[in-house]
């Protein structure tokens, strides 16, 4: 069982878009840039005017790693951890499991797009190959 990450105004969004299929990230509505992790508050200008908007969950994996330690009792070993720079969201690179894959296989470059697992009232986001 993984541990649930604590519900806030800023990220309610993110944890909870994939009950309808879709990676929120958050957005400032003044400069347009995407923010991630979500804040409340744009860094680059500062305006408190942040929206949540959905993306096209596709990107390419920028890096990864094969964890082969079970680092908790029954977790399933080995499985790849996979940083994908989103489609549609410059600058943002969103760091989940990747499934349905031989973790041995994946590689940098691979495009990859959003799956989800659900865990009470959150949706982990995960990756799986595109291609």
């Amino acid at each position: 069982m993984r541990p649930l990450p604590e519900l806030t105004p800023e990220n309610t969004a993110f944890w909870t878009g994939g009950a309808q299929g879709k990676l929120m990230i958050a957005f400032c509505a003044n400069c347009s840039d995407a923010i991630h992790p979500p804040q409340l508050i744009c860094p680059n200008c500062w305006s408190e005017a942040v929206e949540s908007r959905a993306v096209s969950g596709t990107g390419t994996v920028y890096t990864y790693t094969v964890n082969h330690q079970p680092w908790a009792p029954g977790m399933q070993v080995p499985f790849a951890l996979a940083v994908v720079d989103l489609d549609g969201a410059p600058g943002v690179r969103v760091t989940a499991e990747v499934v349905g894959a031989d973790p041995e296989h994946v590689a940098i470059g691979q495009t990859m797009r959003v799956t989800f697992a659900n865990i009470d009232d959150i949706w982990f986001p995960q990756w799986e190959l595109a291609e």
